[in-house]
């Protein structure tokens, strides 16, 4: 990542692109002015030396290069491979040479290098792809923490106990550079990244963190991605939906709903994703995309909105050496097209860890090391741990962060330790212990580096003042209008859950239901008052059931969804009214259809009034029953968020309804006698009576039948009242950007 001459002075690629970045941003960031930057081919037109060969797709020179491309291959057809070679091999020494009549000059040929093997389809399948989009110029965004530390408290059963999470920790990165967080199981990785990210409430945290000297701000959420280590994604969505509803939601109105759309299928081919574009993304219980392909969305997710900073948490775990090399290489190819990269990285093959430009190590919670990827290795052996056979450098750099020095000379002042008749310090093979290690470490670092890293984040950095008060804006920046964030929810929503609604177990549940009903009540007759009870204890079943039915569905939905809203509403894809009202109505078409297909079934076979209005009034009332169960659903998942607890209190509370329903208990005593009142299914079971009897007995079994007009608004005032508890109990719900 730099050039170093013979002087010793060296520029790194962030400092160039800083410099582009900001002549690009500068008053000349007026419309003419940027498109003379992106089309010209210069250096000072582009954000890096590998971002100035990215052409655009669609340009003139795609075009040139692509029928020289074809005018080439034509030639080497005829003239044979051997004289192909040698014309080769003299296109590789700079100098002029032709197929055939054709000619291309030096500089021809330079301006033809784009097209390589790593260019071709399949090397772009393979994962050698170059973010081309990713070239436009964005905010650039200097990360700089210093002292961070973060506690969390423990509370027991009489006291409460805090732990250092970290201690001290201080770093910075630049534009242009990819900064790899390292260290073993629970050093603190995860939590830095979330500090810096602004995914923890600061208030509990200590030291500084800056974004261009500024503190975080609201603002920065658009201009900030996050990719966590768990693969937070809809199942039943494929990759291009995916990704298209993300650019539709997150990128902002100056963009046309084409324009969106073409921006999801550039990062679909950039990442190498369009083979499996039409393919589900899969979870537990449906087969979908492979684990790189499916990290690679979530990628695509965050770099959509082509953000300043992005944070990426353990983005290989899992994956075979192959794909996380591509994983990697794409994060450098973002960063070097003036992006700032921080990721956290676990025990990364040798090919990964040069890929590095900067290096954070860990050890519970402490710095071991903060600088140069490259120069980490000379480091500890210059503190006197240099490993005595060849070992991987992230291998040797965990086992020194874990305290094991197996393989690695033991520096001088820990012998002279360990050779000291001190009982709580030798140990029994005569080593350190690597709380000894440890504690080596940390003061070797606070000695000789830490005070110099902390000088060099005093240096201001190379930006106009204007650009650095971009950062401080307290106003939210939404991607979209409220109307559209629920239009696009709301089909999301309706894509997402028709496979659940409509899969083939729901389907036989519901009809296999409904078929042994109308044979038990096969045509039975109303006109004698046994056939009258028989039939009114069959409007009670169908009250209890599609009560019954969806609310232990309902209580599903936001403890599932969880991960999805609190990821989403941490960078502002949209507004939690919007999710909330497109999430309840995106089920209303589909709560329809399974209790239609239902009654049609038990309505004819059991022999209930044959009446147009009859059946119409039937089906109303069992869709407001549905509603309303489905908003006592809504509100216990979302005030517990915990299924066991939820499905315990949904069971309570649907037997209770269900024993005051008006069917088997008919006396029922004063103090309790409000039960039956909040009940959907007592009211439920009063307006189908009322439907199918209601001109012909003015009580039946017991049941007084009213207008019927006290019900339906008991019902409605359900159907609003439980979905306002929900949404309340979500705006309570911490999320980890604490929005």
């Amino acid at each position: 990542m730099e050039k170093t001459n013979s002087c010793g002075l060296a520029r790194t690629k962030s400092e160039q692109l800083v410099e582009t970045v900001v002549a690009a941003l500068k008053p000349a960031t007026s419309s003419d002015s940027m498109n003379g930057m992106m089309d010209s081919g210069g250096s000072g037109g582009t954000l890096s030396r590998k971002s100035s060969r990215r052409m655009s797709p669609g340009g003139k020179n795609s075009h040139i290069r692509k029928s020289r491309s074809a005018q080439i291959k034509v030639d080497l057809d005829e003239v044979g491979s051997g004289a192909a070679l040698s014309r080769a091999s003299s296109a590789s020494l700079g100098l002029s040479f032709s197929f055939t009549g054709f000619t291309l000059t030096p500089d021809e040929i330079t301006d033809s290098k784009p097209f390589r093997d790593q260019d071709i389809p399949e090397d772009i399948e393979a994962g050698t792809c170059h973010l081309k989009f990713q070239t436009e110029p964005t905010l650039p965004i200097f990360l700089k923490f210093k002292d961070v530390s973060y506690k969390v408290v423990i509370k027991g059963m009489t006291t409460s106990e805090e732990k250092d999470i970290l201690n001290g920790i201080t770093g910075s990165v630049n534009p242009g550079e990819v900064l790899a967080l390292m260290g073993p199981s629970g050093s603190g990785k995860t939590t830095l990244l979330n500090l810096l990210g602004g995914r923890l409430i600061q208030s509990t945290a200590g030291g500084s963190i800056t974004y261009n000297d500024q503190p975080y701000s609201k603002y920065l959420k658009s201009k900030i991605g996050f990719v966590t280590q768990d693969d937070v994604l809809f199942p039943h969505l494929t990759v291009k939906e995916t990704l298209t509803y993300s650019a539709r939601l997150r990128l902002p109105d100056t963009f046309t709903k084409d324009q969106k759309e073409k921006r999801a299928l550039d990062v679909i081919y950039e990442l190498g994703l369009d083979r499996c574009k039409d393919t589900m993304i899969g979870g537990s219980f449906v087969r979908g995309v492979s684990g790189g392909e499916r990290k690679r969305v979530c990628i695509g997710n965050e770099i959509i909105i082509n953000p300043s900073l992005l944070f990426l948490d353990e983005p290989t775990s899992g994956l075979d050496s192959t794909t996380a090399l591509k994983i990697v290489q794409m994060l450098q190819d973002i960063a070097e097209a003036g992006k700032t990269v921080v990721t956290t990285i676990h025990q990364p093959s040798s090919r990964l860890f040069h890929k590095f430009d900067k290096l954070i190590l860990l050890g519970k919670g402490s710095l071991l090391y903060f600088g140069k990827a490259s120069e980490a290795m000379p480091y500890f052996q210059s503190i006197g741990c240099s490993p005595l056979i060849a070992m991987n450098p992230a291998e040797f750099l965990l086992d020194l962060a874990n305290g094991n020095i197996n393989d690695v000379s033991v520096p001088s002042e820990l012998e002279d330790k360990v050779q000291m008749e001190n009982a709580e310090v030798k140990t029994k093979n005569g080593k350190p212990s690597p709380a000894m290690v440890q504690e080596y470490l940390v003061q070797a670092y606070k000695t000789r580096v830490s005070e110099t890293e902390k000088r060099k984040l005093m240096v201001p950095i190379p930006l106009d003042e204007s650009l650095k008060s971009k950062v401080c804006s307290p106003r939210r920046q939404w991607g979209t209008r409220w109307c559209e964030q629920y239009s696009i929810l709301f089909c999301r929503g309706v894509k997402e859950r028709r496979h659940d609604y409509f899969s083939w177990l729901r389907i036989t549940q519901v009809l296999s239901t409904a078929v042994i009903l109308g044979l038990l009540w096969w045509q039975s007759d109303a006109n004698n008052p046994k056939g009258l009870q028989d039939q009114a204890g069959l409007l009670f079943f169908i009250a209890v059931f599609w009560g019954f039915f969806p609310v232990f569905t309902a209580i599903f939905t936001f403890p599932q969804e969880r991960a999805m809203l609190a990821k989403e509403r941490a960078v502002d894809m949209y507004r939690l009214s919007a999710y909330f009202v497109a999430r309840t109505t995106s089920d209303v078409p589909l709560d329809l259809i399974l209790p239609v297909l239902f009654l049609l079934v038990v309505y004819f076979m059991a022999g209930l009034r044959l009446s147009a209005e009859s059946f119409f009034y039937s089906i109303l009332t069992v869709f407001l029953c549905i509603v309303a169960a489905q908003g006592l659903g809504l509100a216990i998942g979302a005030t517990l968020m915990d299924l066991k607890k939820a499905t315990t209190l949904a069971s309570v509370t649907v037997m209770t309804f269900m024993l005051a329903g008006g069917f088997f208990v008919k006396e029922v005593p004063k103090f309790i006698s409000w039960i039956r009142y909040i009940s959907f299914n007592y009211h439920t079971y009063k307006l189908l009576l009322k439907v199918q009897y209601g001109g012909l007995s003015r009580g039946i079994n017991g049941m007084r039948i009213d207008d019927g007009w006290t019900e339906v608004g008991a019902l409605i005032a359900m159907v609003f009242g439980y979905r306002l508890l929900a949404y309340l109990s979500l705006r309570r719900m911490k999320l980890p950007c604490g929005a």
